[in-house]
């Protein structure tokens, strides 16, 4: 008789992770309900991706509309990108008073 050697981890067994399907499918009984199970990648489905889209893109707006308004006072940016909102433009229009001029 000659021992087999086996990791002490292990113990012989396969990982779940690498086992093998059963070949056949569940019994379904005729008088039960009649479910479906929806298309899936991992247990995502696309109703989870639609809700977590919506969820990520309202925070993403939420904190691009934050960063805009943070950084509206670097000059840069209020020239380029705020002035030229209809609106709001003539707000961050910035004129020096010449006593306050350096040169």
């Amino acid at each position: 008789m000659q021992l087999k050697s086996v990791e002490p981890g292990s113990m012989g067994r396969t990982p779940a992770a690498f086992s093998m399907r059963s070949p056949y499918k569940a019994y379904r009984s005729p008088f039960g309900p009649q479910y479906k199970v929806a298309p899936n990648v991992h247990g995502i489905t696309a109703r989870h991706l639609a809700k977590y889209g919506t969820l990520a893109a309202g925070f993403g707006g939420v904190a691009g509309f934050f960063a805009l308004f943070f950084f509206a006072e670097v000059p840069r940016v209020r020239t380029d990108i705020m002035q030229k909102i209809p609106i709001l433009g003539d707000y961050f229009i910035v004129e020096i008073p010449p006593e306050d001029n350096p040169f």
